[in-house]
């Protein structure tokens, strides 16, 4: 390192990190933004058909030294992707590894690699664990490659595997995750340090691999965007929000979830109750879910206002895995949150006091049911919740401990080979 106090640091990805529009683009953004106050970063970013690449561009200039996106020319989706996941079934690779091999994206890594010497590799998830990271100009040290693992994805496709919402989706999730498994152990082995999103996601990684070099960076917000402002609308005392990307699997069995089995119970109760559901991309299945008391806003460009108005927050999760963003941003802003026990894995948060948990549909009603009834204990539970994101909950607090893992990992003098 040219200077011990300011690490270079390559940022590998799959999608570009900001603007950030839903959870795993605020991971990335968040800490990148952070760490950028005291080091230099490069990003070499892959990125899809939905994403503006200009405003991207732009958006990561501000806090990147240089910024390559490289576009994706597997970023199908519909009939197309289908087909695709389909042709995978007969592939030794994953779908997502497939999907995720661009040639293009190889040849910018080489530039960039072969150019400047890094400190440090950081690549974002597993699925581009192929791409040949360990480059430096000759005679430089290879840089140190970590991994972020935003969820243990096998893992989560092992669950569409047993709760798919059709035979084919479970048939198919059956035989891919098996791959994900073997790609995603593989690229975690070959890393000199793994970090995760939760200590329950440390231990399964320790569980496969016990000599793997982990450390836990957990979710977080950016509490100084997300609080509560004096200028927000009031909580109306009846309306339900859940938000999130409604094209990501975990999200659709939530929402379908909490409309046929918790939200009856709710609507019967409460007549006044209403459903407001925010996200970008939700697919047919749950847009048929609208009516006079659920609304579907698609995305927002703020969604402050919407957090600020809304009386509950509701996280209705059985499916996935890390720790949720949609919670640490609500507690940020102070609001009373409803969650299942797997929503809130990973939170250092107390059921009662920082937000309630229940896992069982009436359960999770009534508790809904407490807060709309009893406004002051949504308010204690707000400001509770608001608290405890400010003291553990910080982009800033979670790239301290980043960059204490990454210097953890240099002054251990990790595979100090030279090119």
């Amino acid at each position: 390192m040219s200077n011990p106090e300011r690490l270079s640091v390559l940022y590998v990805s799959q999608m570009p990190a900001s603007p950030p529009r839903f959870g795993a683009q605020a991971r990335i953004h968040g800490l990148m933004t952070q760490l950028a106050e005291r080091h230099d970063l490069t990003a070499v970013m892959l990125v899809d058909d939905e994403f503006d690449a200009n405003e991207s561009r732009t958006a990561m200039q501000a806090y990147c030294r240089e910024v390559a996106l490289i576009p994706n020319p597997h970023s199908h989706e519909g009939p197309t992707k289908r087909i695709e996941q389909l042709q995978s079934l007969v592939s030794t690779q994953s779908f997502e590894r497939l999907r995720a091999t661009v040639p293009a994206l190889q040849s910018a890594l080489d530039r960039a690699l072969r150019t400047k010497r890094f400190d440090i590799v950081n690549l974002e998830f597993s699925f581009l664990g192929h791409c040949n990271l360990r480059q430096a100009p000759a005679g430089e040290k290879l840089p140190a490659l970590v991994v972020d693992s935003h969820n243990i994805d096998f893992e989560l496709a092992r669950q569409y595997a047993r709760s798919g919402s059709s035979l084919i989706r479970r048939l198919y999730a059956g035989v891919n995750w098996r791959k994900l498994r073997r790609e995603e152990l593989g690229t975690y082995r070959d890393a000199d340090g793994v970090y995760l999103c939760s200590a329950a996601d440390e231990r399964r990684v320790l569980a496969e691999i016990p000599d793997a070099n982990t450390a836990v960076i957990p979710n977080a917000a950016d509490v100084d965007y997300y609080q509560p402002r004096p200028s927000d609308p009031p909580s109306d005392g009846r309306t339900l929000l859940f938000f999130g990307l409604l094209s990501y699997v975990p999200n659709i069995d939530g929402v379908l979830h909490f409309v046929e089995n918790i939200w009856p119970y709710i609507a019967k109760a409460n007549p006044n109750a209403r459903l407001k559901i925010v996200g970008a991309n939700p697919p047919p299945q749950l847009k048929a879910l609208a009516g006079p008391r659920i609304e579907f806003t698609g995305f927002v460009p703020d969604l402050r206002p919407h957090l600020a108005s809304a009386a509950v927050v509701i996280v209705p999760l059985r499916l996935g895995g890390g720790t949720r963003l949609k919670i640490v941003e609500g507690m940020a802003m102070g609001k009373a949150i409803v969650s299942t026990e797997l929503g809130a894995e990973g939170i250092e948060a107390e059921s009662g006091r920082d937000l309630l948990i229940e896992d069982e549909p009436k359960a999770f009603a009534d508790a809904v049911g407490r807060l709309l009834n009893d406004p002051g204990l949504a308010a204690r539970i707000g400001k509770s919740a608001r608290e405890l994101a400010v003291q553990r909950y910080s982009w800033n607090s979670a790239a301290r401990k980043l960059e204490g893992f990454y210097r953890q990992i240099l002054n251990a003098g990790s595979r100090g080979k030279r090119s």
